[in-house]
């Protein structure tokens, strides 16, 4: 099994991608680009990049769940993950970007 990252135009007409797990679970969602170049991309910038452990920031939000962001080496933000409510699910989230990510198929919508 494999995961997928799923190419798809938002509301506001502009490129959007998540990586999504063997199971459809979303494990993260990029921002929005103007072109489907840009889009795409991202997601190769998601393979490389989530081999370096180091570029996964985690942090905090307002509400105190967990989250972290892929930044490229430019330390732009590629991609973010879920809210988790433990540091243990946030650890499983970014193990679970670096499992799919480099393997998965890209569907377009």
């Amino acid at each position: 099994m494999s995961g997928v990252f799923e190419v798809y135009k938002d509301k506001s007409d502009e490129y959007r991608f998540r990586l999504k797990a063997s199971n459809g679970q979303i494990v993260l969602s990029s921002e929005g680009y103007s072109a489907k170049a840009g889009c795409m991309n991202g997601i190769e910038s998601v393979k490389e990049n989530c081999k370096v452990p180091e570029r996964f920031e985690t942090y905090e939000d307002k509400v105190g769940k967990h989250r972290f962001q892929l930044k490229a080496v430019n330390g732009q933000v590629i991609g973010v993950g879920e809210a988790y409510e433990t540091e243990v699910s946030l650890a499983a989230g970014i193990e679970s970007v670096k499992r799919w990510a480099s393997d998965s198929k890209i569907k377009e919508e």
